[in-house]
């Protein structure tokens, strides 16, 4: 762990001298935990320090886990979420959404069977649930437009129903949406944005709107919408670098938490690496350009527009309870 306050950035990194520690915390979600009454911090937890061919870093990983008693100005790694292994074999979890419904904690998190070396293999999005957060219990793979399907994103519509925005590979790796009642049974709607390739979405309603945010390679598009189902482009944020520590890159795969009437978005970085050099499948990458930082910053309107200033010193503290 490192870091107190987002003034001294990263406010995270899977860094220390425990197992398994791999420095490559990517992929964040901050939910509060109502047992505990702590913020906790799930991430996909790249095994970025470990040699391997190709890209076999970014499979094989479990689901990291960080926690703050201190309303978020300190976190302290706590391992791995435990249980979520529902085939046999090491297989391959990424970048969990999970949100608190009606007694329970549902995940929905991106499957991978196996550790590929390369981009092959299926790809599905698993729905998990938990009383506590840490002992989950496996419920279904989710039936949805194709089989390469990751990074879910969750929000309840006007109308009362759930939705599910998606990342389908198969079809042009743009956003899908599905529905549901209940949480366990999803109607797949089809496409929703397909202005370009993407990943990462993470929807919120925040000052009057919805909000889209995806990871576009390039920083992170940004989308807005009265109903949550016509969205509009806006203005891209974090698609220039920092000047904090590890922050001077792009910003990758956020989430963002509306804590009151503040919006704080957490996303990852690749402080080392050079997004011109290509790696060859047959390949070891070099474990520093691998490892990644999480960093936050807090969102603002100003002029109708979503801005982020990444330098701005903010006063992070957060509320219980959002």
């Amino acid at each position: 762990m490192l870091g107190r306050c987002p003034h001294f950035a990263p406010f995270f990194r899977n860094s220390i001298e425990l197992a398994p520690i791999y420095d490559g915390a990517a992929d964040p979600t901050v939910i509060w935990n109502r047992q505990d009454e702590t913020w906790w911090l799930l991430y996909t937890n790249r095994r970025a320090n470990v040699p391997c061919r190709g890209v076999a870093w970014l499979h094989g990983t479990d689901i990291g886990i960080a926690c703050s008693a201190d309303r978020g100005r300190a976190w302290r790694y706590r391992g791995t979420l435990a249980g979520l292994e529902f085939e046999p074999g090491r297989s391959t979890f990424w970048a969990p959404e999970v949100i608190w419904h009606d007694g329970l904690y549902h995940m929905y998190v991106s499957y991978v069977r196996g550790l590929p070396h390369d981009w092959s293999g299926s790809r599905a999005i698993a729905h998990l649930t938990s009383e506590d957060l840490r002992r989950w219990q496996f419920q279904s793979v989710l039936s949805l437009s194709s089989e390469r399907v990751i990074d879910a994103a969750l929000h309840r519509m006007p109308s009362g129903h759930w939705r599910m925005w998606y990342k389908d590979e198969v079809n042009g790796s743009h956003t899908w949406a599905a529905d549901s009642d209940d949480l366990y049974h999803w109607t797949v709607g089809g496409p929703v944005i397909t202005d370009c390739a993407h990943e990462g979405r993470n929807v919120f309603f925040w000052r009057g709107s919805y909000w889209m945010i995806v990871d576009r390679w390039d920083g992170l598009g940004v989308y807005r919408s009265a109903d949550a189902k016509n969205w509009h482009p806006c203005r891209q944020i974090l698609d220039a670098p920092g000047l904090r520590r590890d922050d001077g890159a792009i910003g990758g795969h956020a989430d963002v938490l509306v804590n009151g009437e503040r919006a704080f978005i957490f996303y990852f970085t690749h402080p080392d690496w050079d997004r011109e050099q290509e790696f060859s499948m047959d390949e070891i990458h070099p474990c520093h350009v691998k490892r990644t930082a999480l960093q936050v910053a807090e969102l603002e309107l100003k002029n109708d527009i979503l801005i982020c200033d990444r330098d701005r010193a903010v006063d992070f503290t957060l509320q219980p309870g959002s």
